[in-house]
């Protein structure tokens, strides 16, 4: 599979402020829609055109779509009605509810969702059929631009739809999300959490609540502080008990979301409880320290109001943390990046970020069950001087994450098993060796190798140098990978890698024109033909011109050349 060389020296965390533009022409959102007012015509998208091949890959649509502007739907199309919330969020023929739970979290955020949703967009006066959203992809901010062309049938949107039948940014929110992994059927299947770092640029954990480590209401508690996005839900056994009300007026296989931990003084000892709040804004638990529970009674008026307690049913109420875990079976947290914050927020991460690669031999080496290959992956050095506030030990999360993969399903492409492994550092500069890791076993490691895009866990250590050595499982699998570092105190890494380095022939030199054969004469003809001006192709082109040529040739037995074949030349081409 082609992969795109990237090096792994740590880089500074993006800011959403300097969001980079993506479409084809070079131009940014607001010259794309001057241009279009000026020449007083709708904006088509030639990057995601209204077609089959912006819809699925696998397979042509089992019913005709039409693709049509909100304007040739209903009368009078809005982008927002009444504020974004979670009824603006019902899902359509696609399987992407991870997608839909993410997007219904952040309607909870307002700050977040206006950098997602730029909220200055209209169907009004200076509509020109063209809108424009913000993601986040492996440390930088991406503007994405779309036209408003959106599929139907029978006169319905297809996909995402909004309850109210004229409103339409979550519709168009999906279709820019859909651009950017190239096509609706790239979105089938994923994790909430994965959506939610692309909202947010911040890093996931899940926990198994059953299993949750000894701190975890501490853990919570933290990361509300950090204003983290928080999720939470109940496990289903089969389908059918999908939003299943249980006795206690909870619902299974149902996001909901914390947005609250506190102590409690309660006939004089300290009970810990935490706030969750359903979407849906009405359905709640009718336990223990619910709205209307006895429980209050032995509360304080002033503690009432610190804890904002009221009785109404807005979907928001209070468990004691003990009955949560026996409740509860999931939780996501998305971990925000300071730059995701306010500025007047306290607690911050800190966050290292490494960009690099996994090259079949040179830097895939697979994981440890490959002792001979395995000293040669990339290897991150891994400073912790400061310990956490009152602690003896270092925190930090470390999440390594497969670059792209979604985008390249049309082209076979899987997610490959991941993981990685943290060694204490021997106190020697360069790049460690073999005997190494033969004599050395490891400190501490990713929970398991798995095939998610992004495999992250949370490690207390003592202060010291660490390396962390990020791997696939089998060797000599290519892709890019990003490597985010989250610290509680600042951690400082370092790229081992610098001395080492492929030995690359010198790349061979064309024949010079004038002692062309015949047969390359005709072929740089067809090259200069189908490249332009600026003799450059895609791999799309080369795979024609090279079966074009390749089929006239009698002395060569030939059927075809594969269009992943002809981007693996344009790959080997890159001497970068």
């Amino acid at each position: 599979m082609p992969y795109l060389h990237q090096d792994s020296k740590p880089r500074p965390a993006a800011h959403p402020g300097g969001a980079r533009g993506t479409h084809s022409s070079g131009k940014g959102y607001e010259q794309l829609k001057q241009e279009c007012l000026r020449r007083g015509v709708l904006f088509e998208d030639p990057d995601f055109p209204a077609c089959n091949s912006s819809l699925f890959f696998s397979e042509n649509p089992a019913i005709p779509f039409v693709w049509k502007r909100p304007g040739d739907i209903v009368k009078d199309p809005k982008f927002i009605v009444g504020g974004a919330t979670r009824t603006d969020i019902c899902q359509g023929d696609l399987g992407d509810c991870w997608l839909l739970a993410a997007i219904a979290s952040l309607t909870l955020n307002e700050k977040t969702l206006a950098r997602v949703v730029p909220l200055d967009q209209n169907f009004g006066p200076d509509y020109a059929g063209i809108f424009h959203f913000q993601f986040w992809q492996h440390n930088e901010w991406l503007d994405v631009v779309i036209d408003d062309r959106l599929p139907t049938f029978k006169g319905r949107l297809v996909f995402l739809h909004s309850a109210e039948l004229n409103e339409f940014w979550s519709a168009l929110l999906e279709k820019a999300y859909a651009k950017l992994n190239g096509s609706y059927e790239s979105l089938k299947g994923g994790s909430t959490i994965e959506a939610m770092e692309d909202f947010t640029g911040g890093i996931g954990e899940t926990y198994d609540v059953k299993e949750a480590p000894d701190n975890f209401y501490e853990i919570l508690g933290k990361a509300l502080k950090r204003c983290s996005m928080v999720g939470c839900s109940i496990d289903t056994s089969s389908a059918a008990e999908s939003e299943a009300r249980t006795p206690f007026g909870l619902v299974k296989g149902h996001a909901y979301s914390v947005t609250g931990i506190e102590e409690v003084s309660y006939r004089g000892r300290q009970v810990q409880l935490i706030r969750i709040r359903n979407p849906w804004g009405q359905v709640e638990w009718n336990g223990p320290w619910s709205d209307n529970s006895a429980e209050w009674r032995s509360v304080s008026p002033s503690e009432q109001r610190r804890l904002s307690q009221a009785a109404q049913d807005d979907g928001e109420f209070w468990m004691k943390f003990e009955d949560f875990k026996v409740h509860f079976d999931k939780v996501e947290i998305c971990n925000l990046t300071p730059d995701a914050l306010e500025d007047s927020t306290t607690h911050k991460w800190e966050v290292a970020i490494h960009q690099g690669s996994w090259v079949r031999g040179a830097t895939a080496g697979g994981c440890r069950n490959f002792l001979e290959t395995f000293w040669t992956n990339p290897q991150i050095k891994l400073h912790l001087t400061e310990k956490d506030d009152g602690q003896e030990d270092c925190t930090f999360i470390a999440a390594l994450m497969q670059k792209g993969r979604r985008k390249l399903k049309k082209l076979g492409a899987e997610m490959l098993t991941i993981g990685y492994s943290i060694y204490e550092s021997p106190g020697t500069d360069g790049h460690l060796g073999k005997d190494f890791f033969r004599y050395h076993a490891s400190k501490a490691r990713s929970k398991t190798y798995i095939n998610l895009r992004e495999v992250s866990h949370r490690f207390k250590l003592p202060p010291g140098d660490y390396i962390l050595i990020p791997t696939t499982f089998e060797p000599h699998q290519e892709a890019d990978f990003c490597l985010r570092i989250f610290s509680e105190k600042k951690a400082i890494t370092e790229d081992l890698d610098e001395n080492v380095a492929i030995d690359l022939p010198e790349p061979l030199h064309p024949t010079p024109s004038s002692q062309e054969t015949e047969e390359e004469k005709q072929f740089r003809a067809l090259f200069e033909q189908i490249s332009g001006k600026d003799l450059a192709i895609s791999a799309e082109e080369l795979e024609y011109v090279l079966n074009a040529v390749l089929k006239k040739t009698k002395n060569i037995k030939f059927k075809n050349l594969s269009l992943i074949s002809c981007r693996n030349i344009i790959s080997l081409m890159d001497v970068s």
